[in-house]
């Protein structure tokens, strides 16, 4: 019944698809919360910035900004990210694609969360002495982490199935091989299948733990 998935490699293509998630992640959880610091800035110039960056970004669909990365980036202006290989390029492409994009959720999760710490808490902070960026890093950011990592949780789990989109530039990730094996392979329903469940393998039991790990550190008001 599965003798038509010899001489494909399953598991690689979904350990590529693993790769681009946790790198994509990791870039946008940081830049995501420049982007929220500079939301609730007191420079005007700082939120203006990151108003636009996010209500602009969000509303740009996920494949434009990753054929753009590959189009734009390094077809156009040369930019290969410092390899020589491209398929190591393109990945590095999407995963700046994926950043960038995903970076305006993370960014809007974290301000929602910003906005639930006590105005009171800032201001007592504020009286004490501590600048803008002390009162965020130290009083308002942990609380707010605390209280989105459902948010956050969601946020993940898109943009672990967004990993397809890098299919268009020819990363080699599961969405690829999917489509590789169905031009190959008369067995459509059967390879779908194959790759809904691993994709639900991922997922799932990241929404389990983080959800999990959501209810132990809720911020108790």
């Amino acid at each position: 019944m599965f003798d038509f998935l010899e001489g494909y490699d399953l598991l690689e293509a979904f350990w590529t698809t693993v790769q681009l998630t946790v790198y994509s992640a990791i870039g946008s959880l940081i830049w995501g919360t420049l982007l929220a610091a500079m939301r609730v800035s007191p420079v005007p110039l700082m939120r203006g910035f990151g108003t636009a960056y996010v209500n602009v970004v969000r509303n740009i669909p996920l494949t434009i900004i990753i054929l753009f990365t590959s189009l734009g980036l390094y077809s156009t202006l040369g930019i290969s990210l410092g390899s020589d290989r491209l398929e190591t390029i393109n990945f590095r492409l999407a995963v700046l694609g994926l950043i960038a994009y995903t970076a305006a959720f993370v960014c809007e999760a974290l301000r929602s969360g910003i906005n639930t710490v006590p105005v009171g808490q800032a201001e007592a902070a504020r009286a004490m002495g501590l600048n803008f960026t002390q009162v965020l890093t130290l009083v308002v950011l942990p609380q707010a982490f605390r209280s989105v990592v459902g948010p956050l949780t969601n946020v993940l789990i898109a943009l672990t199935k967004n990993t397809t989109v890098a299919a268009a530039i020819g990363v080699a990730e599961a969405a690829l091989l999917m489509k590789e094996m169905i031009e190959n392979e008369a067995q459509v329903l059967l390879i779908s299948a194959i790759f809904a469940f691993g994709f639900v393998c991922l997922t799932l039991p990241t929404g389990l733990i983080l959800g999990w790990v959501s209810k132990k550190v809720a911020v108790k008001r």
